[in-house]
């Protein structure tokens, strides 16, 4: 694929916006491997290679089990997921995919169980920020396969 606009030099206004809600959701209390493992779902859903390329590589560098990773798609038939962790990716797959009935009631209620109402909006926020790196990822098409584990890590104080 021929790679277009570098949206990260030419949008840097942009990104460093972005980068706000990075730093946002690293101080909140969901787990980082949480948040890398909806992003890599999401991004599965959304067929961004880049970003399925970096959260594979964050999550091997952190210590996640392979196995977890091969079956985050299928999910659903695989025992290797917490309470907590399906419930974000119920969520994460009903916000990507978001039809005219938005969220249900009986969905929002399940996964609200398991997160406070802060992480609530915090993974909100995370769904929000993975779709849009994900749509500028296909929309500028940056080369693949680069990406060291932790590159663009925010530091949190």
């Amino acid at each position: 694929m021929e790679k277009r606009v570098n949206f990260m030099e030419k949008g840097a206004g942009a990104i460093r916006a972005m980068y706000g809600l990075g730093t946002y959701l690293a101080s909140s209390t969901l787990e980082e491997s949480l948040l890398d493992l909806v992003y890599l779902r999401v991004s599965q859903i959304n067929g961004c290679a880049y970003c399925l390329d970096m959260h594979s590589k964050d999550l091997r560098a952190a210590g996640e089990p392979e196995q977890r990773l091969y079956l985050v798609g299928a999910w659903r038939d695989t025992p290797l997921y917490s309470p907590r962790e399906r419930a974000a990716f119920a969520f994460a797959e009903d916000l990507t995919v978001l039809g005219r009935e938005g969220i249900s009631d009986e969905l929002y209620r399940e996964v609200s169980g398991h997160f406070t109402d802060e992480e609530m909006v915090a993974l909100t926020m995370a769904v929000i920020t993975i779709n849009g790196y994900n749509r500028l990822n296909i929309a500028f098409r940056p080369e693949v396969g680069g990406y060291r584990p932790g590159q663009f890590k925010v530091k949190t104080a």
